[in-house]
């Protein structure tokens, strides 16, 4: 029987030897304010400084980069070949494809108020938080045509991001996740903190914050991946990745661990 002293050198030299430090500059790294991995080895970062959007190999090569002139928010990279981005401040989605080369532009301003965030479901429907009339509504932006409208009585203003899965609206919050029906009754409710953005992947989904990432079950967050004072964390369907001491680092995600 192993001893606990035994036990912990074990357990530290398994969380050491999941880490792998990838050769990214850390330059690029240290000014990162968000970050995505596809699950074919790439690596995104978005600076805010210039609104760029860059798509790296895992050795750090730039394979494209995407120069806009407004803040734009990318919903996922979990399709490569379609890749959906929302801009608040010019009220236009649009999506890329994998060399980051613009393959369609919506305007929302022409259609509807002012939408303060938008969840992109599929490569024909959209759900968009109309702020000025406080609505969710359902959008084929292929047909262009409205499919349902929803009505939501809180203030929008403060949704970090939106995903609709089964029938149910999740919105996020810096400090907490809600989540309603259709019926704008509030099912659940959970608190967090450094709320950043939702993520499916078939019928899970998680939250990532600042230094964690959640998942969420019928009746709480269930930690899977946390990475104490990092800058950001992020996962795709085979690692997590943080961003730490101007590093970035990979853990294979079989390994629920906490890192410090």
């Amino acid at each position: 029987m192993l001893k606990i002293g035994e036990i912990v050198c074990l357990l530290l030299f398994c969380s050491l030897t999941a880490q792998k430090t990838l050769p990214f500059d850390t330059l690029r790294v240290s000014t990162a304010k968000d970050l995505f991995a596809d699950n074919y080895g790439n690596i995104y970062l978005y600076q805010n400084k210039d609104f760029s959007f860059t798509k790296y190999d895992s050795l750090g090569n730039q394979k494209a980069k995407l120069m806009l002139t407004l803040p734009f928010r990318i919903q996922s990279v979990q399709n490569p070949l379609n890749i959906p981005s929302f801009s608040e401040n010019a009220q236009e989605l649009k999506f890329f494809d994998q060399n980051l080369n613009q393959i369609q532009t919506i305007n929302l301003r022409q259609k509807f108020g002012f939408i303060k965030t938008a969840y992109v479901e599929d490569l024909q429907q959209v759900w968009l938080l109309d702020e000025s009339t406080k609505r969710l509504i359902q959008y084929n932006f292929r047909d262009d045509r409205i499919i349902n409208t929803f009505s939501f009585d809180f203030n929008f203003e403060n949704v970090a991001d939106l995903l609709i899965f089964e029938k149910k609206v999740y919105f996020l919050f810096g400090d907490h996740l809600s989540v309603y029906n259709f019926k704008s009754e509030k099912t659940a409710d959970f608190e967090l903190e450094n709320g950043r953005k939702l993520r499916r992947e078939n019928d899970r989904i998680f939250v990532v914050s600042k230094t964690a990432i959640y998942k969420i079950e019928e009746h709480a967050l269930k930690t899977v991946f946390k990475a104490d004072n990092s800058q950001i964390v992020d996962k795709n369907s085979a690692s997590y990745f943080v961003i730490k001491g101007n590093k970035l680092y990979l853990y294979p995600l079989e390994k629920e661990v906490g890192i410090k």
